[in-house]
């Protein structure tokens, strides 16, 4: 069995976004690993439109192939209201049998970092047959951002990329299997 395939999803199409600092992080100590091939999948790149208002097959069946491409994967995560945004819950109800049978992380971020999107997140991914994996880097809009904008990661969270990617890894590898 090659290596296998982690999307790191970027959960946000919001102007003036951090997520995409968050995931070139969690993708620069994913890649010092040389355990997978780690990628990062924007969701603003499929342009899909809100679910059930215009026919959106080419973008619909773009992203299905990319999700169906990938062993696991990493949500970064921000908190919206509580939640996380309506871009990613869109982006997940695009996808049915391409998320099946697969593993996930969260890396998540908002002023208690992140945790109530998270826990939103995971109820969706149980719906999908995703299997969410315990370890979870929740990140602070007040110590591990410079203005709310510039991240700059304690380094204590280290250990928990790290731990959540072998988690993912082990979960991918064995779910593969079922599919």
């Amino acid at each position: 069995m090659g290596k296998l395939a982690i999307g790191i999803i970027l959960g946000s199409t919001r102007q003036g976004r951090v997520s995409p600092q968050v995931g070139e992080w969690v993708k620069s100590i994913a890649d010092k690993r040389n355990d997978a091939n780690y990628e990062i999948v924007d969701i603003a790149d499929f342009k899909l439109p809100l679910l059930g208002e215009v026919d959106a097959t080419e973008q619909a069946t773009a992203w299905n192939a990319k999700l169906a491409s990938l062993d696991g994967f990493v949500f970064i995560v921000q908190e919206y209201n509580h939640s996380i945004s309506a871009s990613l819950k869109n982006a997940l109800d695009y996808a049915r049998d391409a998320w099946n049978n697969k593993a996930a992380g969260i890396v998540s971020y908002g002023s208690v970092g992140g945790a109530r999107a998270a826990e939103h997140l995971r109820g969706i991914l149980g719906e999908l047959s995703v299997a969410d994996v315990r370890v979870h880097p929740a990140l602070s809009l007040f110590t591990d951002f410079e203005n709310g904008t510039v991240f700059k990661p304690a380094d204590l969270h280290l250990t928990n990329v790290n731990g959540m990617l072998d988690q993912v890894l082990a979960w991918s590898g064995a779910l593969k299997t079922l599919r």
